[in-house]
Parts: C-alpha cells; structure tokens; sequence
C-alpha cells in the first residue's frame, strides 16, 4: 500500500501561464498527473472522454482573449451538489440522476466565464451529510479526508486542479482543508450564490472555496463575492482565542499544536488576548443540528417518500429526525442564527479584536475512511455566517497537517483574506 501520494500542488498563476502558452500540454499533463493519481485517490467522480472534452474547451478557451479571463484555463474541481452543465449530478446518492437535475449553479457559471475549466465534479458525502464516499487524504491514504467536500480538498492537494469549489454548511470547507494540508475559505453566509446547489440546509449552507495559497482564495473571492470591494488593509489585526469550553472540544495535540503556534504569531509581533467568544456550546450544538434536520427533512420530503430506501442509514435517520421538528419550531431555533452574530460581534468589539483563532479540526484526519472527523471546531462560526479561512499552519506528531482557522467579523471577508495573506506568511 502506498501511504502518501506524491503531491504537486498548483496555483493559479502556474496554470493561466502554462495554457497561454502551451494549451494541448497543459492539458498532457493534467492527463498525466490524473492517470497516475486518481485511480488512488478517488477524488473525482467518474466521466467518459473527460480529456476529450478538456482539450476540446481549452482550444476553445486558446482562441478567446486572455486579458478579461482571471482564470484562463485554471483547472476547476466542483462538488458534486454543484449542477454543471453536461455533467451528471449523483450527490453521493444513489438516486436516479435525472431526479437531481437542475440548472448550472451561478458559482459554476462565474467561473467558467472567467476562463476556469472545469476538470470534473469531485466526490461529496451523501447529499452533503456524514455518509462518506470513496475518496482518501493524498498525504495518507489510510487516513479521511474529511468531509463532506472530500475530493474538493483531496483534488487540490494532490494537483489534481488548481482550485476547488465547496460547500459548508457545519464543517466541510475548514476540516477538509485542514485534514489535507490546503487552504479553504468560507465566506460570510450568502455571500456567494448557492442558486444551482443541492441543498442540505438553506439557513446554514454556504459555498466556499478550496486552493493551495491564500492569494488563490482572494482571487476567486473577488470573482465569486456578492459586491466585493478592494479595500488591501495594513494595519496588523489585533488577534484573539476563544475562552471557554470551545478549545477544550480539541484533542490535546490540536491543543498543544495551537498554543504553539500562537507562540510563534506572538514572535512575529502579533498581539494575541483571550476573550469570551459565545455562550453554551452544548446549545448552539444542539440547535444547529435541529435546523439542519429541519431543513434536509423538508427539501428531501418528495425524493424520500419515492426513494427512501436508497438513502443511507445516516442520511435516513437525520431526514426522520427532521421531519419531527414543527414549523415553530425551526422558525424559532433560526433567530439564534443572528443572535449569536450579533454576540460574536459585540466580544469582538468589547476585546477590541479583528480576528478569532482558532483550530481548524480537533486534530489531525482520523485513521480510516469510516469517519470524516468532528467539525465541532467550525460549528459555531457557521451557525453565525461569519467568514472564515483554514490555513495549514504544520504537522501532527504522525506528519499529517494541521490547521489554524481565522474567523472574521460579518462581511469583513476582504479584510480577513488581506490579513490572511500576512498571516500564511507568517506561519510558513
């Protein structure tokens, strides 16, 4: 068994520049590179002649301008709770693909227009959720990837595209790219349009993005946010960590690898204080999964009284569970959704603080692919729709990666990818 892969992550930059010169071997190489990867790492779900269609859409790109497309003939991987045009949609399901049909998803549309090509759809969790597919972490393979934007995070790492589109709507953006060593970044809620997207819960989902740098990430925020302002801060931000039992839900190496590497941001003249983030976990917990319920039981009731049982035990259980929630009430446990935005941002305010850090999982990606890990560490800052950014920032005890999660306050996404910048390079 070969545990690693061997990993060649690519940025944009590399791949505008290598297309504008050479299309048909840029196109050989990412042919190359899947052949030798793919069959081990199941990232991606299966497709007929998709090489054909690559060079048949670089070629198609190589007679186009360049100087309007920001992602000239950067591979894209795309989530398969994405509908992309010409591609089957299956959700990690095993429902009939033409029950799941819908038109493209915008985010899709943005990027294609701006010159991505799109590699293939990547491997989800059943619609979404904790079941898991086939795909393994490339810097281990006996080990999860994370989930539920698996092949997302596990294509980018291994080069297998550039950047990678996501969705999270409890921890699939931040512990995926934490598990698999890259950068992923969740904007604040509703930022990007998830029009085109499979829903798993509408009040919590948010589309996000994978990439191996966070230069990479700005540059497909720009293309994807809703009214995104260029506004490059430089001042340092004021930094803090969450006081409470929050820290303590990390194993105690993700604990350890965390106060050290505060350690080492304090070195480089960051100024780091302890503060009150929010209040009961246990309840935010609980009411973030009673919405989640609530709202899969809702979107999935005609598909699950036609094809109940080719759902998964998992996604079963949490449809049934949801169906039991009233409209009362899910209308209820939904005000807690600004509630604690609004708490957040007042501890903010009070310890005078631009950024929260924090772990980005509880610990490095857990043996075997039974389990995508806890995202106990995403949780409340999803449930707030605050925008965050995972950033690898080293190595558990066994060498696989860990990482550091930046969360900023609401809509201050170009201010936490500008500091994001300094902070990656901080961390290197």
């Amino acid at each position: 068994m070969i545990k690693a892969l061997e990993l060649s992550a690519q940025t944009i930059e590399i791949w505008t520049d290598l297309v504008s010169r050479e299309p048909d071997a840029a196109i050989d190489r990412l042919q190359a590179d899947f052949q030798e990867i793919e069959p081990k790492l199941h990232a991606f779900t299966p497709e007929d002649n998709r090489f054909d269609r690559l060079r048949a859409e670089a070629s198609d790109l190589s007679n186009q301008t360049q100087e309007t497309r920001r992602l000239f003939g950067v591979p894209l991987g795309v989530k398969d709770i994405f509908h992309v045009d010409g591609l089957e949609t299956r959700a990690g399901s095993t429902l009939p693909t033409e029950t799941l049909r819908g038109a493209e998803a915008e985010s899709v549309t943005v990027l294609k227009q701006a010159g991505a090509l799109v590699v293939g759809k990547t491997v989800s969790t059943e619609f979404a959720y904790f079941h898991p597919g086939p795909t393994r972490n490339p810097q281990d393979l006996d080990h999860t990837p994370g989930g539920s934007s698996s092949g997302s995070a596990a294509a980018v790492a291994a080069g297998l595209c550039a950047v990678a589109l996501g969705t999270q709507t409890i921890g699939s953006i931040s512990r995926p790219a934490s598990f698999c060593g890259v950068v992923g970044f969740k904007p604040s809620y509703d930022r990007i349009s998830t029009a085109g997207v499979i829903p798993l819960s509408r009040s919590l989902d948010h589309v996000g993005t994978f990439s191996s740098t966070t230069r990479d990430a700005k540059t497909l925020a720009a293309i994807l946010c809703r009214q995104w302002t260029r506004r490059d801060v430089t001042e340092q931000p004021k930094l803090g960590t969450p006081e409470g039992p929050f820290l303590e839900r990390a194993s105690r190496e993700a604990q350890d690898h965390f106060a050290q590497t505060c350690e080492r941001l304090e070195e480089q003249g960051y100024l780091i204080r302890a503060a009150t983030a929010f209040g009961e976990l246990d309840e935010i917990v609980e009411t973030h999964y009673t919405i989640v319920a609530a709202e899969a039981a809702r979107f999935h009731h005609g598909w699950f009284a036609r094809y109940g049982d080719r759902y998964h035990d998992t996604t079963r259980e949490l449809i049934a569970r949801g169906a039991a929630v009233s409209d009362e009430e899910l209308s209820a446990k939904r005000t807690s959704l600004l509630r604690l935005r609004r708490e957040i941002t007042e501890s903010m305010d009070r310890a005078e603080i631009d950024l929260w850090l924090s772990p980005a999982a509880t610990g490095p990606a857990p043996l075997g692919l039974e389990s995508t890990g806890d995202p106990i560490m995403s949780l409340p800052w999803t449930h707030a729709g605050l925008p965050t950014l995972a950033l690898p920032s080293g190595a558990g005890k066994s060498g696989l990666p860990i990482g550091l999660q930046i969360t900023a306050g609401w809509w201050q996404d170009e201010a936490l990818l500008d500091w994001g910048l300094d902070l990656e390079e901080a961390l290197r």
